[in-house]
């Protein structure tokens, strides 16, 4: 695909660190350092959509400047100073396929921890420049085909196959509201395959628009066709998830509606990505409509002791910056593709990096040790997990969650192995 359109321009200056800080208000700045020596600096591009009507992912490029002044801060990574383009892609294809050429115009070396939907719209450009692109959100399927993509979790399909296994040891019936678009299309297979493994049922598939502001008709349909028996209803919908919820606790009769144990006949549940911590808190904690939910994720609770770096990165360097929530799904995955990043440009050991350095040092068996977030990373061909539509994935371990008392806890603890369960879908 040829590179045109408009050069943007860099923000690729020494800058005091006030001026770093107002630049995170642009959504598409990049952070300098001052690490000194002879070793050249190496660019790389964060993004993610900020401020559209369906979901914002804004703590992701905020991370990834946090993690540039962390390590600039030490003298860079193995004396390389961190540069980071940021850009937001604005929920659509043409900003994804914008912020993939500026990257290339740039002269990033890699795209690292972002988040958008149209992967097709973003990777060609990639390929055609050879940039790799690591740590990806997981929400484009993209992500788990490109020879160039190296996810560091098993994206929306671990997601989905892992909560039907979940699901099935407590619900008799689940109806799934998932988005009425290409990707919510597969959610339903995904989350079937998991509830066939454990129980042999399948959920009922309530397509509903993204971007709607209230979700009455949806939220009717997935309740009674739930059932009030140890029913479930499961909305992925990204940021949309609490307008969806909010829609649902509206409902009449669902707030008179109790079990004995005080908890509502229908059970709600979702996974990571679309409720989280930061939403928990917004909607109430302890009080929140989301007590007592079933959530699927990729990583540890938030509160496992693994988190601890990160905690401290965003402690001393991401400042009074409020969209670096160490609880955020996004913030996480963006910490872990710059613990890829770092860890396999320090085990290059060169004055010079390049895309093509990357990806073959990734290729050839470049080990992860993510601290216990994930298991060890690595993307050789026999590491890889071979399903027909995510041939890509590595990490195909899921948690069990669930809210009990405003926090997300683990239900069971370790990681669930999914990756037979995603092989099994259709």
């Amino acid at each position: 695909m040829p590179m045109t359109g408009r050069r943007l321009t860099s923000l690729l200056a020494y800058v005091t660190t006030a001026a770093a800080a107002a630049s995170l208000l642009t959504g598409c700045g990049v952070l300098p350092g001052a690490t000194g020596g002879s070793r050249e600096p190496v660019t790389v591009m964060t993004w993610a959509p900020d401020q559209t009507r369906a979901t914002n992912m804004p703590g992701m490029p905020a991370m990834a400047q946090a993690f540039a002044r962390w390590v600039n801060a030490q003298g860079g990574i193995d004396g390389h100073e961190l540069r980071v383009l940021t850009c937001n892609d604005q929920n659509t294809s043409a900003g994804a396929a914008a912020c993939a050429r500026r990257a290339v115009h740039e002269g990033a070396v890699a795209v690292v921890g972002s988040y958008s939907q149209f992967g097709r719209s973003f990777m060609a450009p990639l390929e055609s420049a050879g940039i790799p692109y690591i740590g990806g959100y997981g929400i484009s399927e993209d992500e788990f085909t490109s020879p160039l993509s190296y996810p560091v979790n098993g994206g929306q399909a671990s997601l989905l196959a892992g909560h039907g296994m979940q699901l099935a040891e407590s619900c008799r019936k689940v109806s799934l509201v998932r988005p009425d678009n290409i990707a919510g299309d597969r959610l339903l297979d995904l989350l079937n395959s998991g509830l066939r493994k454990a129980s042999h049922r399948t959920a009922v598939d309530i397509p509903a628009r993204e971007d709607s502001a209230e979700y009455t008709q949806p939220a009717t349909r997935a309740r009674t066709r739930a059932g009030s028996e140890e029913g479930c209803v499961t909305a992925v919908l990204g940021e949309r998830t609490q307008t969806f919820f909010d829609s649902f606790r509206r409902l009449p009769g669902n707030s008179a509606e109790k079990k004995e144990d005080g908890a509502t006949a229908v059970r709600i549940s979702s996974v990571l990505g679309s409720v989280g911590q930061p939403l928990i808190d917004r909607t109430g904690g302890a009080h929140s409509p989301f007590e007592g939910a079933y959530v699927t994720g990729w990583y540890p609770s938030a509160d496992n002791k693994a988190w601890d770096p990160m905690r401290q990165v965003i402690r001393e360097h991401a400042f009074a910056d409020n969209r670096v929530d160490p609880t955020d799904a996004g913030v996480q995955t963006t910490w872990i593709a710059y613990t890829v990043l770092k860890q396999v440009i320090e085990s290059l050991d060169s004055d010079r990096i390049t895309p093509l350095r990357i990806s073959h040092a990734l290729d050839q068996g470049a080990k992860i040790d993510t601290g216990g977030l994930t298991p060890p990373l690595r993307w050789r061909y026999d590491d890889l997990l071979g399903a027909r539509d995510f041939p890509r994935i590595v990490n195909h371990d899921v948690t069990f969650q669930v809210v009990r008392e405003g926090r997300l806890v683990a239900q069971k603890p370790g990681f669930v192995d999914v990756g037979e369960t995603v092989l099994a879908a259709p």
